[in-house]
């Protein structure tokens, strides 16, 4: 009976890491009402290879454009989303993102937070890269802060949501609103402060999307599609009150996040983590204090 039962727990365990993680136990996405495309954004680059049909908004990238889109106000902070399907097969080198930038107001020393999918082979997983710069451009002038995951699900097959949290206190990732990455403010010199505007996009990054540039675009295998609906945008405008404070993803509508998130979170670091830049042997951790 013991040996049976050990093997039960053993199954059980290995069931659940193969299948989704524990319950976060809230779910911040459904507080917020969804927004049609030109309500909150508009065509930024490439706008022949940018449709809109019945709310799903697809961008494409082919040998002659990609495509990028940019809200209408930029943001202090808030809570931002969409639903997205990327495109299947080999798309190595592409980059479909969904992020916050002022890199338009600050060019060369300007603020992101980035959800990022690397593209990749016809044998391998996506990649989902999250990434915070600071006052810079993440070419070799200043530090990027990435965490890379790949995911408990095939972001192929469905829309699955993707969310940044932009506090004056913190910046929280999450994925089906599991968070996957938290990152606290630790000093003035390693948070983003300054507005930003919310920002998509598809384009080739052949030169270290994929395995750090081993594997490049093939046209061949084009066009290469991003698909995004249910945008959510809520936030402090630039223009809004300085009273306005940004929502909570923590069932408490404090900062932070609840023990039950903080589980969920702890198993996506631990089965799904691929590369944490705090525990890169080769980075110079100087200029990273937060680490």
């Amino acid at each position: 009976m013991a040996l049976f039962l050990c093997f039960l727990i053993i199954m059980i365990s290995s069931s659940n890491a193969q299948g989704g993680p524990p319950s976060p136990g809230y779910y911040p996405n459904s507080k917020f009402g969804s927004i049609d495309f030109n309500q909150g954004f508009r065509n930024l680059w490439g706008p022949q290879h940018q449709s809109l049909d019945q709310g799903q908004l697809t961008i494409w990238l082919d040998s002659t454009s990609g495509s990028g889109f940019k809200s209408l106000k930029p943001y202090r902070s808030g809570y931002y989303s969409a639903d997205i399907k990327l495109q299947s097969g080999y798309t190595a080198g592409v980059i479909t993102s969904f992020y916050l930038s002022n890199n338009e107001d600050y060019p060369g020393h300007h603020d992101e937070i980035d959800i990022e999918f690397l593209g990749t082979t016809l044998d391998k997983p996506y990649t989902l890269q999250t990434n915070v710069y600071i006052r810079g451009t993440g070419d070799g002038n200043i530090i990027g802060r990435e965490m890379k995951f790949h995911l408990w699900f095939d972001p192929t097959q469905d829309f699955h949501n993707y969310a940044i949290l932009w506090s004056p206190n913190e910046i929280i990732f999450l994925v089906d609103d599991v968070p996957i990455r938290r990152y606290p403010r630790k000093s003035d010199a390693t948070f983003p402060s300054r507005p930003m505007w919310l920002y998509g996009s598809i384009w080739d990054a052949s030169s270290w999307a994929t395995e750090d540039g081993k594997y490049k675009a093939d046209y061949s295998y084009q066009p290469f599609i991003g698909r995004y609906k249910s945008f959510k945008q809520v936030g402090c405008t630039t223009d809004g009150p300085a009273s306005c404070r940004p929502p909570s993803v923590s069932p408490s509508s404090s900062s932070g996040l609840s023990q039950q998130q903080y589980s969920a979170m702890d198993w996506v670091q631990k089965n799904y983590l691929v590369y944490d830049y705090c525990s890169d042997p080769k980075r110079d951790h100087s200029q990273i204090p937060e680490c």
